[in-house]
């Protein structure tokens, strides 16, 4: 039997890559990339005046968007989908309750401030310093904010605090904190004593209050005056306003106490969980009979209610 053959164990060894030399590596670290000079091209004359029409209708989206919004709600062009102008808002656009009204209202500021505020001299500038346009222009809000301090002011005092604010800032846009603090001073040193008192019979004026739509011609007691405002309960709910949303009855103080227990009696009727929607109707109709009194069938009505919902009233002197 011939022996088979020896056989020797070899292992393959792998040379490290040889690394680059120094003076290699420090010619790539100092390798300088040139890149080519992009030259900008000068806005041409009519390319300038493009951009400043299409910077206007951003800074004025604000305005578009509140003339369109009131004459979506004026003309109740949501009706195919929605109840509500708000329940239309909220779901079109994704506006709370408030927004879209704040929207309309600085619409209808600014179209007040195009018909009344003066025309300025202002130059506008490029970054490098060119004129871009020279001339005489109208200086008006670029967004809502600014406008929201003058919405609760008179046409002629909305005109007066704007122009205030704007050469406050040497003739540019000023911004809302500007406007604000101009409102909040003229306030200040105008301030009217609020006429109203707690235990006053007023009625409810809506006007432009989104929170008091449908609530015009209600009555109800003046339960807290502040400087600018007053808190009144109605035989619903409890509104906090502002004195031009409120017209007082000017009632003797026997009528406004009998007015005062008359609200009592019909907010503990509305109070009465799972109550018939008859008592609904009665509770509307008494609630904007703005009179110190009931009828005899409107008394037997409002106390067979009572004694329906086994609630005892007894009536204070």
């Amino acid at each position: 039997m011939t022996p088979s053959p020896s056989r020797k164990k070899t292992t393959a060894v792998t040379s490290p890559k040889p690394k680059p030399a120094l003076e290699e590596q420090d010619k790539a670290a100092s390798t300088t990339i040139e890149v080519a000079a992009v030259e900008v091209a000068e806005l041409t004359e009519e390319e300038q005046r493009d951009r400043l029409r299409l910077e206007r209708k951003v800074e004025h989206a604000f305005y578009e968007a509140g003339k369109a919004l009131m004459e979506l709600r004026d003309r109740r062009l949501y009706r195919s989908t929605h109840k509500t102008f708000e329940e239309y808002c909220k779901d079109r656009f994704g506006f709370e309750r408030r927004h879209p009204y704040r929207l309309i209202e600085a619409a209808q500021v600014v179209d007040n401030l195009k018909k009344m505020c003066p025309i300025w001299t202002q130059n506008e500038f490029e970054d490098n310093g060119a004129t871009v346009q020279s001339g005489q222009v109208q200086i008006l809000p670029a967004s809502e904010g600014q406008v929201r301090p003058l919405t609760k002011l008179e046409a002629q005092e909305q005109q007066q605090v704007w122009q205030q604010a704007v050469e406050q800032v040497g003739g540019k846009v000023p911004s809302g904190r500007v406007v604000k603090d101009i409102v909040d001073r003229i306030r200040e040193r105008t301030k009217v004593p609020n006429p109203y008192r707690e235990g006053e019979i007023c009625v409810l004026l809506p006007k432009d209050n989104p929170d008091l739509r449908g609530k015009g011609g209600c009555w109800g007691v003046i339960t807290q005056v502040g400087d600018y405002s007053c808190t009144i309960q109605t035989w619903d709910e409890d509104y906090t306003v502002k004195i031009e949303h409120l017209k007082s009855l000017e009632l003797l103080d026997d009528d406004c106490k009998f007015m005062q227990q008359l609200c009592l009696r019909l907010r503990r009727l509305h109070q009465v969980a799972d109550h018939d929607v008859s008592v609904d109707w009665l509770l509307q109709g008494l609630g904007k009979q703005a009179k110190p009194y009931l009828s005899a069938l409107q008394a037997k009505l409002l106390a067979a209610v009572e004694k329906e919902y086994k609630i005892e009233w007894k009536q204070n002197k």
